[in-house]
């Protein structure tokens, strides 16, 4: 078996590029040669020490095509940012090989299909964005493997099902967007227990139940927290008071009743506040004095 080397990466790249049926400003078409050097084109970053490609960054381009198997050759790559074009077809299974991942990114794309349980593999991976795409079916619980995470943008697609508890379990994740999906079910209490959070957003799902009474214990340094346009009931915690650094907090367009707690006067941080359209009692002055 020939072990892979720079020629194994330019030929991946040659076969993406072969996929690519539309290329605005022929960036691709008249930078990618098979005459120069594959860590001289456009979007290429190669490692010092081995000479292979580390980093592919072909974003905000306007490309059309789909991802080809071969992708999955690269094998030394740690960087791959495709935002802002117009890929789609689904995810090729080859892309599993790409074990030294740290940054993956298709946001703002047409892609569809699932978000395979093979991306758990991932294990090096800090920022994995698909927001804005067409992906279906189920969030796999396969991603708390990806130990590493630290953003986690799923929004803006057609996710559906609940929410699976096994996200608690990624201590380093700072960002969490699910915004503008079809995800049912209830928050799970393992997610309000990542102490790193600085943004929760669930904005636009259908998820019901209550919030985590102790829902701010950890939380010392959330700075925004979006659930509104969501089915979710019950009272408002006292124990949101907690999250200290928090900066903006949009629960609007749910089910909340009962009283605004005294307590939430203590976030002294708090700039934007949303809470219309629930069954709230929210003409608490005392509160309201205490914020702003």
């Amino acid at each position: 078996m020939t072990t892979p080397n720079i020629t194994t990466d330019q030929s991946a790249l040659l076969s993406l590029k072969a996929k690519i049926t539309w290329d605005p400003h022929e960036i691709l078409a008249s930078n990618w040669s098979a005459t120069s050097s594959v860590c001289d084109w456009r979007g290429v970053t190669c490692g010092s020490r081995h000479r292979r490609v580390t980093a592919l960054n072909i974003s905000n381009l306007g490309l059309n095509g789909t991802i080809p198997p071969q992708m999955g050759n690269l094998s030394f790559l740690m960087s791959l940012e495709m935002s802002r074009n117009n890929f789609y077809g689904e995810l090729p299974h080859e892309l599993i090989c790409l074990r030294r991942l740290r940054v993956l990114g298709l946001g703002i794309n047409m892609l569809s299909g699932s978000i395979p349980s093979w991306v758990g593999s991932f294990r090096q991976l800090q920022h994995f964005s698909l927001e804005n795409n067409s992906f279906t079916g189920f969030i796999p619980p396969s991603i708390s493997n990806m130990s590493k995470l630290e953003t986690l943008n799923l929004q803006f697609n057609s996710l559906q099902g609940a929410i699976p508890m096994e996200i608690g379990n990624l201590n380093t994740l700072k960002y969490i967007e699910m915004s503008r999906n079809q995800l049912s079910g209830s928050l799970p209490p393992e997610m309000f227990n990542i102490s790193t959070s600085e943004i929760i957003a669930f904005q636009g799902n259908s998820l019901s139940g209550s919030l985590p009474s102790s829902i701010c214990s950890r939380l010392r340094g959330l700075s925004r927290l979006d659930l509104s346009y969501n089915e979710l009931s019950g009272m408002i915690p006292a124990s949101l008071s907690k999250c200290s650094k928090l900066r903006v907090l949009q629960l609007s367009y749910n089910n909340f009743s009962g009283v605004m707690p005294e307590e939430v006067g203590n976030l002294t941080a708090l700039e934007e506040l949303y809470l219309s359209h629930d069954n709230l009692d929210v003409m608490r002055k005392k509160v309201f004095d205490e914020i702003f």
